[in-house]
């Protein structure tokens, strides 16, 4: 009579299918992380740099009144709270970028890299700094403009041809303000990008 061996293997075909039906890894952003850093980085940068530019922009002049009288008058960052404003919200975007440039490098070595929720409070974040850097330069633009151009209307007189030095030095301040601002709009689009598809491979 023949005998059937019963603990021969299952042929590998069938473990296949098995092999394939496993779960697609988890989206980790792709370069993205990558790109996160590197904004961060720009963003501490232009902050930086715009701050000491704006707190270093004193100057003083001799301003005649009489003459043979002349007294000398400083301009100085403090006399406009614009520029004030401006100073505070590139400080607390400083401090801000500082940790989540630390965070977003850690997860940049993380397997799994950015979290969901990390990557959320990044956006909420991102987007209100957003807003306060933006209104910020709106603010001592306006200032700064009114100080090279004048205006007519309300009697107040142009102080740019006067205090050069001061005027570069808020002028170039409003401008990093502005690519901090570009930088950040940057940031917020890459979270959303990110989340968009975390969430569409679900």
């Amino acid at each position: 009579m023949a005998s059937y061996d019963t603990t021969s293997s299952p042929p590998a075909a069938a473990e296949e299918p098995l092999k394939r039906s496993a779960p697609p890894p988890e989206y980790n952003g792709g370069f993205s992380p990558v790109v996160d850093v590197a904004l961060r980085v720009l963003l501490f940068a232009t902050t930086l740099v715009a701050i000491i530019v704006m707190v270093t922009s004193k100057q003083t002049k001799l301003i005649p009144l009489a003459p043979g009288l002349a007294i000398p008058l400083p301009a100085k960052f403090q006399h406009a709270p614009a520029f004030i404003y401006l100073v505070a919200a590139l400080s607390v975007t400083s401090l801000y970028t500082i940790v989540t440039c630390v965070l977003s490098a850690l997860a940049l070595m993380t397997p799994g890299g950015c979290s969901t929720k990390l990557q959320f409070h990044f956006l909420m974040f991102d987007a209100l700094l957003l807003g306060i850097v933006a209104a910020a330069t709106g603010a001592a633009g306006g200032v700064a403009y009114i100080g090279l151009k004048g205006n007519s209307h309300t009697g107040w007189n142009k102080i740019c041809n006067t205090y050069d030095s001061f005027c570069f030095h808020t002028a170039a301040s409003v401008l990093l303000s502005l690519i901090s601002s570009i930088t950040l709009l940057l940031l917020v689009w890459l979270s959303i990008s990110v989340l968009y598809k975390k969430t569409a491979r679900r």
